[in-house]
């Protein structure tokens, strides 16, 4: 059994830090989203991956390698645009081959991984096998309808009127039947050629489409709140761990991973909290729910419920709270400008002005 990892996309919703920065190498917890992915995948025994890649495929070579460090071996699939997730899979129909594939949306983030998964499809191996999992917004997903004995009859891609609250979670297991669905549909009003088109076409030729309902913790990782709602889940197994160094007059409460080479001095750290090498922290407060990466500086200054990406700065200010910081960026207060008040009052006119 193989995996194609999907990689391209242009991460829109998280614009502007995907302005210069793949989607699925944001950090959660210090760690691309990508690599739990990549995990998850390995430890379900698969070994041979096919990364589908987009405008920002040197920055994917780079951070993966021959996917070695996971215990897996990469193929890169170049994709010109992203042209929908059967698309991917046509395009990656060489690499795949007559074999059963997992595919895996890099950017998605599923607790407690895959292996079930893929052993209960490698036992019975139906046609296709989807994931779904209930939303309250089901209108921005793809949504199925079940038959009343639970088998999928229906999918639509973000319906205007969904037919169930049952979304696909981004994780779809396929034997080569999918490849003879993707090649018989049309590119949708988007154009795009949605995979759930193409599972649709395989429901109507009576093959054999099964889902799997998931009430575990399933994230996109699509925009800044699920971002950072995954930073807080991956925090809250954090074990507090100090391999920097803290000083005398600091205060650290709760799990704290404080990597080699950083340091605190004068500031209280309230955990679940992870601080990358080499960061600096002086006489600051981090909240819970923070993951600061390597080569950051924060110095007096508060901030918690945040998510700063490598050699970022947060000085000199009073309160930062559930933001994504960027890699490199400089966040300091205002300079303080003489102010004044210019008045035109008519006649008999009365005002209050605050000091």
């Amino acid at each position: 059994m193989k995996a194609l990892v999907l990689s391209g996309g242009a991460g829109t919703r998280l614009r502007p830090i995907t302005h210069t920065s793949a989607k699925q190498l944001v950090p959660v917890a210090n760690k691309p989203v990508l690599f739990y992915g990549l995990e998850a995948i390995a430890e379900a025994g698969i070994r041979e991956v096919g990364i589908v890649v987009g405008d920002t495929a040197d920055e994917i070579r780079e951070a993966v390698g021959d996917g070695s460090r996971f215990g897996i071996e990469v193929t890169y699939i170049p994709q010109e645009a992203p042209l929908g997730l059967a698309h991917a899979v046509l395009i990656a129909q060489d690499f795949l081959g007559e074999d059963d594939f997992v595919m895996y949306l890099g950017d998605n983030f599923i607790v407690g991984g895959i292996t079930g998964l893929v052993e209960e499809f490698r036992a019975e191996r139906p046609d296709a096998q989807i994931l779904l999992t209930q939303v309250p917004n089901p209108t921005s997903f793809g949504v199925a309808e079940l038959d009343a004995d639970g088998r999928v009859v229906g999918l639509e891609e973000k319906p205007k009127v969904p037919k169930s609250d049952l979304a696909l979670v981004g994780v779809y297991l396929f034997t080569p039947a999918i490849h003879e669905a993707v090649r018989s549909i049309e590119p949708s009003w988007r154009g795009e050629l949605e995979i759930t088109h193409a599972i649709q076409w395989l429901i109507d030729d009576k093959r054999d489409v099964r889902s799997t309902t998931i009430s575990g913790y399933w994230k996109d990782t699509g925009n800044v709140t699920d971002m950072l709602e995954v930073n807080r889940s991956v925090l809250e197994t954090v074990e507090p761990v100090t391999e920097g160094t803290v000083s005398d007059d600091s205060e650290i409460i709760g799990r704290v991973r404080i990597e080699a080479g950083a340091r605190v001095s004068g500031s209280r750290i309230v955990g679940p909290v992870i601080l990358g090498a080499g960061t600096v922290v002086e006489n600051a407060y981090i909240g819970p729910f923070t993951s600061v990466s390597e080569d950051c500086r924060i110095e007096d200054s508060e901030i918690e419920y945040s998510i700063v990406l490598r050699g970022s700065s947060v000085t000199g200010v009073r309160r930062v709270e559930a933001s994504l910081i960027g890699r490199d960026v400089e966040v300091t207060p205002a300079p303080r400008n003489p102010s004044a008040h210019r008045l035109v009052l008519g006649d008999h006119s009365k005002v209050q002005i605050s000091s």
